[in-house]
């Protein structure tokens, strides 16, 4: 199981080049696009992201000085923007209480309980923020991700998060910036070859997929 999970993420390295994800100039973007990522395209998020960068409010105390409705529509681009508004502030007020300190909230106890613990924050969201802000060794497991290690045949496409999150941390070396690289690989090798509607004959890693052995009448 190792040596085919190395194998899968060099050859999506060799193909599309390392990814140097998050693509961001603060750790406090990450955190915004952290939670405008939530069940929209990166495209979108992209979007709202600069206007907020447009309007000089990319920096916490602003945001939060801005009433929901204000943020909702600086924001609108990426969907679900009356949720989100009031996600962000949540997680802002909780980066309050620690004055903004990343390092100081980096070295608290149980980190991943806390961040779960704010409303509107869950594993995907809280793992990525651990994992690009904080550089914890944790692997974030997105819809992307259960695409396509269920089309290879690691685990059935409904399993649980945890289950897919188990699936690398017990069988890859725990590596901040390792995780971080795969999971970028997988978000570029969704977007070009194992989409919705697969591309499977073009795909660098077909020889190793049980979907595309089936699909296609190969030999297992």
């Amino acid at each position: 199981m190792t040596n085919l999970l190395n194998q899968i993420f060099f050859i999506l390295l060799n193909r599309f080049g390392p990814q140097n994800w998050w693509p961001a100039e603060s750790k406090f973007e990450i955190i915004v696009g952290a939670i405008l990522t939530q069940n929209t395209s990166w495209k979108n998020v992209e979007k709202a992201i600069s206007k907020l960068k447009e309007k000089d409010l990319l920096c916490p105390k602003k945001i939060n000085s801005l009433s929901h409705s204000e943020l909702s529509e600086l924001i609108k681009s990426a969907g679900f923007f009356n949720i989100k508004s009031k996600r962000l502030k949540n997680l802002i007020n909780f980066l309050e209480k620690y004055q903004f300190d990343l390092k100081k909230i980096k070295s608290l106890e149980n980190l991943r309980d806390r961040l779960l613990e704010v409303e509107g924050i869950g594993k995907e969201t809280a793992d990525s923020i651990l994992l690009y802000v904080f550089d914890q060794p944790v692997f974030v497991v997105d819809a992307y991700t259960k695409r396509i290690f269920s089309r290879l045949g690691f685990l059935e496409e409904e399993s649980s998060y945890d289950d897919f999150q188990s699936l690398f941390h017990n069988n890859l070396t725990r590596n901040a910036e390792f995780f971080g690289e795969y999971h970028a690989l997988i978000v570029k090798h969704a977007k070009e070859y194992c989409r919705k509607k697969p591309q499977c004959t073009q795909c660098p890693i077909n020889h190793l997929c049980y979907f595309y052995k089936t699909a296609y009448g190969q030999k297992i």
